[in-house]
């Protein structure tokens, strides 16, 4: 009997090994199939609350449950040997307080054997950060533009355009690194200022729409495969997915009309 070769996950500790080190490559899946594409390629893939607009037409990341992240994640993980696979904490699930988000990343964790959980917020949300990892929860931070919280944001605004606000910033990384998260998303930022924090902090940080020198990227997989109609304005678009499944369905289509789609003698002579 030839031994089949066990693939190994990438860890939380080798996440953070690679602070100032090879770019940390990420980027989102919410179901099986592409996360067994994305799993070749990927350090860690995020199964991002981003899911609520992509997967289910929501207007904002506010609306996405427990359970919709729980069900995404399991099916991230099923389709995954290599990747750590980060599962984000939806809008109500940690905000309360410690205790509670401590059993809902556990919940989060069992349910979907992921590696590792990310939350939203700074300074405010160091204490719970620390009170999870002391406790083995892995937490992947997340500042700059924090989606869920649009509607006290005003929108979705690049953060740091006035150098008065990077002490805030700056602040914020600081006490989410201290307080034990292994690396810290920054999101919607200018690139000075991603580029400062980056410098600053001691894991490491992973750029969405901020710099080029942060130890990572992450984009959400559908808008870089061209499936978004309206990307982000920082988002480069690496393949025509939309525009191929359009043409693959009006095909369908009119076949199915002109009569001209195989039969099932045509299929099973």
């Amino acid at each position: 009997m030839s031994a089949q070769k066990q693939v190994r996950r990438i860890t939380v500790p080798q996440i953070a090994a690679r602070k100032g080190g090879e770019p940390i490559v990420s980027l989102t899946s919410y179901h099986a199939h592409t996360a067994a594409i994305v799993d070749q390629y990927a350090d860690f893939i995020l199964v991002g609350d981003s899911l609520g607009m992509v997967m289910h037409g929501m207007e904002s990341t506010v609306g996405v449950s427990l359970e919709l992240m729980i069900m995404h994640g399991k099916a991230v993980v099923r389709g995954t040997e290599k990747a750590l696979v980060v599962v984000d904490m939806p809008f109500g699930s940690y905000e309360e307080s410690p205790s509670v988000a401590f059993r809902n990343a556990a919940h989060i964790m069992k349910e979907t054997q992921c590696g590792a959980v990310k939350l939203e917020g700074g300074k405010r949300m160091a204490e719970t950060i620390r009170f999870l990892t002391e406790r083995g929860i892995p937490v992947m931070a997340h500042i700059g533009l924090t989606p869920q919280s649009v509607h006290t944001m005003g929108g979705f605004k690049t953060q740091g355009r006035q150098e008065a606000e990077w002490e805030q910033h700056f602040e914020d990384a600081r006490a989410v690194s201290e307080a034990g998260a292994f690396a810290l998303v920054l999101e919607g930022m200018v690139e000075p200022l991603a580029a400062e924090i980056t410098r600053r902090v001691a894991i490491p940080t992973i750029g969405i729409g901020a710099s080029a020198v942060c130890d990572g990227q992450i984009l959400v997989l559908e808008d870089m495969l061209g499936f978004n109609p309206k990307p982000p304005k920082f988002v480069k678009v690496y393949g025509n997915l939309g525009e191929q499944i359009d043409q693959a369905v009006k095909s369908y289509a009119e076949e199915v009309k002109n009569r001209t789609f195989p039969s099932e003698s045509q299929i099973y002579r």
